[in-house]
Order: structure tokens, then C-alpha cells, then sequence
């Protein structure tokens, strides 16, 4: 077994609770014979990939200032020779009255860290022995047994996943321009002009008679991210916009969308009337050719 050093004592939480621990029970079927020890070291149980005791103190830790208390204490066996464990535990009483565990922990959840020269932390007033005596208390039956127990959850960096979210702002040549042809003989299929942007390849989507609620009677207008998986999404903040080739009186409608895999577009199936295409004096239609474009104001960046 590995040699004990103490931790400095710190703040510590009380409080009921009715589930129990996670990973560990240890039974005591006589306190009164247990408490004629100093101490005891329970058996062994994994957490987290590491091996644990429980280290209870019957009389007290009269080295860590637990004069008069029951100690209690997590400790690790067989450390890493190198590395440090990062370990939030609680460390539980059974309380047989009210049938809940009472539960103590570091205050505001603090993390300990075990190691060759650190493999104890705990806390040595646990609980005071006039308290856990008391079988009015419910800790203690009328054959001296108890339960105490142990959650131990190790934080493991190496194994976490980690994401950046980056949103960009206002970037340069954020404005691309899609100008159709022979605006009059299209037909109901969809246009589309693809570009990159940002490291991604996006789509600018128009359907000349109108797609889903405009059909038939709207131009419909989408913005279409490319070529993302399942678990990927994007943030975009744009403009769509049918320039008026004679007044500069544009149609023009802003979008904040989140796209993903299975909503890549952002858009509007009633972006205009078609009738007001139809209207040269308007000027969206001029030498038999219709221009849109698109602006990226803010687009997120993975």
C-alpha cells in the first residue's frame, strides 16, 4: 500500500441525499468492535481507471485534527510514477432512519489532486462521534452496524473533446453576384451558383418560378452551405438581395441562420412576387437578365 500523506484540510458541503454512492459500499457490521482500531483500510475498488481504499478513522485522526470525530479518507493505490490524478469524489454515510445518504464534499466542488506524494484526501471531521454514536441519529443500528461509500470521478483532459467557435465579422470580398440569362425562357428548374468562402463551398439557389409556398407565384431565393457532415454546423449572418438594374431600388432581405447537414439553406420561399419581375419599368429584369447576389455579414468559423 502506498504511503499516506495528508492534505490540508478544506471547506467542506453536507447534505442528504437518497441515492446511493456510485462506485463503492463498505458494510460494517460492529462499530464498537472497529473502533478499538486506530485505523482502517478497506478493501480495494476501482473508479476511472484507478484503484481506491477507504481510509476510516473510528476514533478520530488526532494527526489531521480529527480529535473526537470520525475521519474518513480517499486513497489511492498504486500511483502513477509520473502523473498527477485530478479526482472530484463524496464521500457518504448511510443514514438508516431517514433511509438517505448524508454526503460530504469539498466546498464549491474543488478539485483533488492524488499523486506518489499525495495519495490521501478526505476529511477528519467527517462526522462527531457524539453524533454518529447516537443511534437517535439513525447513522449507528442496534448491532453497531453502518455504511459508508465513495463516488470518485477522475477528470481526464487527455480524453476530452474540444471545440473553437469563431465567429467573423464584416470579412472582405464578402459580396458574390449571380447573374441569369435569357431570364424568360427558364423554365421551373433551380439555378445555381457555387463559390468558396471562408474555407467552405456555398451555394446561391434560385428558383425562377418558385419553390414549396412561392410555387407558382414567388422567386425564391436561398443561401446553401456545402458538403457538411452530421455533427458540423454553421453560423451566418447574410443578405439576399435582386438588384433594380435602373434605380438601384433593390430587394434586399436579411437572414441569421444556423446550417447544418440536414438544413443547409437559409432563405425565402416568397422572397418577391414573380409579377413584379414581370414589370420592366421596375428594372429586376433588364436585357432579359436577372442579377442576385449575396452578402456574408457574419459566418462562424470551426
Amino acid at each position: 500500500m502506498a504511503m499516506c500523506c495528508f492534505a490540508t484540510a478544506r471547506e467542506s458541503t453536507k447534505y442528504m441525499r437518497a441515492l446511493q454512492p456510485a462506485h463503492y459500499l463498505l458494510k460494517i457490521e460492529s462499530f464498537d468492535v472497529l473502533s478499538t482500531l486506530d485505523k482502517y483500510d478497506s478493501g480495494v475498488f476501482e473508479a476511472g481507471g484507478y484503484k481506491w481504499r477507504l481510509s476510516l478513522y473510528p476514533k478520530g485522526n488526532n494527526g489531521d485534527n480529527g480529535s473526537g470525530y470520525v475521519s474518513l479518507y480517499l486513497s489511492i493505490e498504486e500511483p502513477p510514477p509520473t502523473q498527477t490524478v485530478h479526482v472530484n469524489y463524496k464521500l457518504f454515510v448511510h443514514n438508516k432512519l431517514q433511509k438517505k445518504y448524508l454526503t460530504i464534499q469539498d466546498t464549491d466542488e474543488e478539485i483533488s489532486s492524488f499523486n506518489r506524494s499525495k495519495t490521501q484526501h478526505g476529511f477528519p471531521r467527517f462526522l462527531s462521534l457524539k453524533e454518529f454514536e447516537n443511534r437517535s441519529n439513525g447513522y449507528l443500528d442496534e448491532k453497531h452496524s453502518c455504511t459508508f461509500g465513495a463516488e470518485v470521478f477522475v477528470i481526464q483532459p487527455a480524453k476530452m473533446r474540444e471545440e473553437s467557435f469563431t465567429l467573423i465579422r464584416y470579412p472582405t470580398q464578402n459580396t458574390f453576384t449571380f447573374k441569369i440569362e435569357n431570364w424568360s425562357k427558364l423554365g421551373t428548374d433551380p439555378l445555381s451558383k457555387e463559390f468558396t468562402f471562408e474555407g467552405r463551398q456555398w451555394k446561391l439557389l434560385v428558383y425562377p418560378k418558385g419553390y414549396a409556398a412561392g410555387k407558382g407565384k414567388s422567386l425564391s431565393v436561398y443561401l446553401e452551405v456545402q458538403h457538411l457532415n452530421e455533427k458540423m454546423k454553421v453560423y451566418a449572418e447574410f443578405n439576399l438581395r435582386v438588384l433594380d438594374q435602373l434605380k438601384n431600388n433593390n430587394k434586399d432581405k436579411r437572414f441569421k441562420r444556423w446550417l447544418s447537414a440536414s438544413h443547409p439553406q437559409g432563405g425565402d420561399a416568397d422572397f418577391m412576387p414573380l409579377k413584379d419581375l414581370e414589370k420592366s419599368a421596375k428594372g429586376f429584369v433588364q436585357n432579359d437578365a436577372l442579377v442576385v447576389d449575396v452578402q456574408i455579414s457574419v459566418v462562424s468559423k470551426l
